[in-house]
């Protein structure tokens, strides 16, 4: 790692620590409403970084003249690849217990990158300096764009008072308030970044410094993904233990999951457990406990039976497949899915277990460039792996025909890369045998998280392409209640359980309202880019039927007025200033010559003789190259249409004859002119109608989307009244307290149908 200045440190660590100081004395000033750990825990931050700046000021005493530094070695720009890997940078918060915040400490390495990009941007004196490269800036929340700027654009923000965390979240993000019991039995609150406002502003601000290019952007051939959500009913063994869920959840019993007591600990991530137990349950009720057998209708069956249709159905081209579960991975000795779906294939399907392999099993380079190229020749017909291991660096597409999706993975861009694998250039089955396209194929258990945390990643997904093309619909987006490091909240996870699918429908309504709302967006685009389309099309017309009337007059004046020699040929009678009307064709190509020479017109068109009631011009144009004026004379024919005519450009051949025949070839050039006239109005007025049809037009799918809201609007009045516990006790005095004491920017706490306003920042 390339040693930083020393200074550079300092005065980012220095920055960091003024943030951390304001951040203490808010907190001090909110007092009883501070728990002593967010104190300790913001107190503890501010010595380490007083450790640490002591550090570098004694370094900076003591420094030796030979330790060269990024500083000294004169960088001026950084290409960051893969940048999405430098996203854990530190950064400071007063809020230490909200879910889906990450690492405040960040990385060394991050950290590093932070320290080089500003000593580029300190010498320049902007928010340049790097170029981020990464095909997923954005891999899981929108909280993620406040490291991207921090490392971007510093001076933007400083710009709109933005110095912190803290202050971007109040201005672009709400906090929530999710209600769950406690193992006591008590209500207690949970917090979380849920709701990002001013996305439009946001969504301008990242496309300010973005260039984003998908595949269709840049012409790349792949095949398309054809998503199939394949819903399965729940085994019998799946209804017992579903409603065994629903009961921890209520009362943190975890005897009856099968385990001991939860621990303090574990208490405060008993959603975590329930979450995880839920998981399992729907993959396999074997991935719970050793007790239960097999069934023919879980997740395991019906994925083999799949698999197995696939592999008949493309056997001829040796069409493979991917099957995609980061639980229940392959273990030599341990029983776990993948075996247990190889199993089936093979006793049930019929398929040979060498086609079959595991992305575990690979224990080196050497291995693994054998299996890729096993499943490019079609040898291996059905790999599996995890997202970690088959996600990426794998091009074993050239053959795939089918992804399998056991689980849903947490991020957006964990799912995407795991469709990498087969929607991807050169995967030459799927082009000339499966239409182009790639069946991706979700499994969802009924009355599991399954079918909820999909739509939730889709419609992440959703906002997060609608962000990166600037591209968005509504001014406020929800990002779900359900992390990897929490869980999903109580009153969700219940109610999706117990089978009740108004947070699933609530979930497919928003994808439908999004598509309809960016289709709106882009129709009202499309209209108002049409109306001024319409205005320059209608204005190039009159400007062209102009043309072609000044054109066609000089046309027929030039007709009217020809002479001709005996022999055919069009007589050249041009007529200079300064010569006599007699003079013959190398006298006037001389004298032509003469002026390209040494006229000087100071940029006017001045008037040097006629031909057939053409007026004959000569202009002077001024130009420098490389400190050295250049000056050239043009010469111009002009008729009663008023429109000036050249022939090569204007400039005078040295020959003389040619020289003579300049004005006479550029009046032959008119039918021509007139050619293109006429067809660039046949093309204006085939433009219209269409232009004119859009710019009046109206968006057919206004009531649809009216209609879709309301259905929301009420979906969402019933979540509320059906599934929010009622609040008592403590939490209501402390929302009490937070009603008579708002601060400057609000979260939502959501209760039995009310919105509190509470501060929060």
């Amino acid at each position: 790692m390339i040693p930083q200045s020393p200074e550079i440190q300092k005065d980012i660590l220095h920055i960091e620590l003024d943030s951390v100081e304001r951040n203490l004395d808010a907190l001090q000033a909110q007092g009883k409403e501070v728990t002593g750990g967010m104190l300790a825990g913001v107190i503890k931050r501010k010595e380490n970084l007083e450790v640490k700046l002591k550090t570098l000021e004694h370094d900076i005493e003591n420094r030796k003249d030979d330790v060269v530094d990024f500083k000294m070695m004169g960088i001026d720009h950084l290409f960051v690849d893969e940048s999405h890997q430098f996203k854990n940078l530190m950064f400071n918060t007063r809020h230490t217990r909200v879910a889906g915040l990450g690492n405040v400490d960040g990385s060394l390495k991050a950290m590093n990158l932070l320290f080089a990009i500003r000593t580029i941007q300190e010498r320049t004196g902007a928010d340049m300096g790097a170029t981020f490269l990464s095909g997923t800036t954005i891999s899981n929340s929108l909280t993620e764009l406040y490291l991207l700027f921090k490392y971007l654009r510093p001076k933007a923000m400083e710009k709109q008072g933005i110095h912190s965390f803290d202050a971007w979240a109040a201005i672009y993000a709400r906090k929530t308030t999710d209600y769950e019991f406690s193992v006591a039995n008590n209500i207690v609150a949970k917090e979380r970044f849920r709701y990002f406002i001013k996305v439009p502003e946001l969504a301008q601000f990242y496309s300010e410094i973005t260039d984003y290019r998908t595949a269709k952007d840049i012409g790349i051939d792949r095949p398309n993904k054809n998503e199939i959500l394949y819903n399965i009913p729940p085994t019998p063994f799946q209804e017992l233990f579903i409603k065994k869920l629903m009961e921890f959840a209520k009362t943190g019993n975890a005897e009856l999951l099968g385990r001991p007591p939860l621990s303090q600990s574990e208490e405060k991530a008993k959603m975590l457990i329930a979450t995880d137990y839920a998981r399992k349950m729907s993959l396999d009720m074997r991935m719970v406990s050793g007790i239960y057998a097999d069934h023919p209708d879980n997740k395991a069956s019906h994925c083999a039976a799949n698999i197995a249709k696939y592999y008949n159905q493309y056997n001829a081209q040796k069409g493979t497949q991917f099957v995609f579960s980061d639980l229940g991975t392959y273990k030599s000795g341990e029983w776990n899915v993948y075996s247990e779906i190889k199993r089936k294939l093979v006793e049930d399907h019929g398929i040979p277990a060498h086609e079959v392999r595991f992305i575990q099993e690979v224990k080196n380079d050497k291995q693994c460039k054998e299996l890729i190229k096993g499943m490019n020749e079609g040898k291996i017909r059905v790999l599996f792996g995890s997202t970690s291991m088959l996600g990426t660096g794998v091009n074993a597409q050239k053959r795939a025909v089918a992804v399998h999706h056991l689980d849903t993975p947490w991020r957006p861009s964990d799912l995407a890369q795991r469709d990498g694998r087969a929607v991807r250039k050169g995967n030459e089955i799927a082009k000339f045998f499966a239409g182009n396209k790639v069946d991706v194929i979700i499994y969802a258990v009924e009355k599991s998280l399954d079918s909820y945390k999909f739509n939730l990643l889709y419609n992440k997904q959703l906002f997060i392409d609608q962000l990166k093309t600037n591209n968005f619909g509504k001014r406020t987006i929800d990002e779900g209640s359900m992390d990897e490091k929490s869980g999903m909240n109580f009153s969700e996870y219940v109610a999706i359980l117990s089978g009740n699918t108004d947070l699933l429908d609530k979930a497919k309504l928003e994808k439908q309202i999004a598509g309809l709302e960016s289709e709106k967006q882009a129709f009202n685009r499309s209209k108002f880019s049409a109306k001024y389309k319409l205005q320059d099309c209608t204005e190039m017309l009159e400007s062209a039927q102009s043309r072609l009337n000044r054109m066609s007059l000089d046309w027929n004046n030039l007709q009217g007025r020809i002479q001709k020699h005996s022999d055919g040929t069009i007589a050249n009678t041009v007529q200079l200033d300064g010569l006599a009307s007699n003079a013959d064709i190398k006298q006037v190509g001389a004298r032509l010559n003469q002026l390209a020479d040494t006229a000087r017109t100071g940029g006017q068109y001045e008037e040097i003789g006629s031909l057939y009631g053409f007026t004959l011009l000569v202009k002077t144009e001024m130009s420098e190259k490389e400190g050295v004026d250049i000056r050239v004379n043009r010469f111009l024919i002009q008729g009663e249409g008023n429109i000036k005519y050249t022939y090569n450009n204007g400039i005078i051949a040295k020959d003389e004859k040619l020289a003579a025949m300049n004005f006479l070839n550029a009046l032959e050039k008119l039918p021509g002119y007139i050619d293109q006239e006429q067809k660039k109005i046949v093309e204006i007025q085939k433009d219209l109608p269409v232009l004119q049809e859009v710019a009046n037009g109206t968006w057919s799918k206004e009531n649809r989307l009216g209609e879709l809201k309301t259905e929301l609007a009420a979906v969402e009045r019933k979540i509320q009244l059906s599934i929010t516990p009622e609040t008592k006790g403590e939490p209501a005095i402390q929302a009490e307290k937070q009603k008579e004491t708002p601060q400057a920017s609000e979260s939502i706490v959501r209760t039995k149908g009310i919105n509190i306003s509470r501060g929060s920042f």
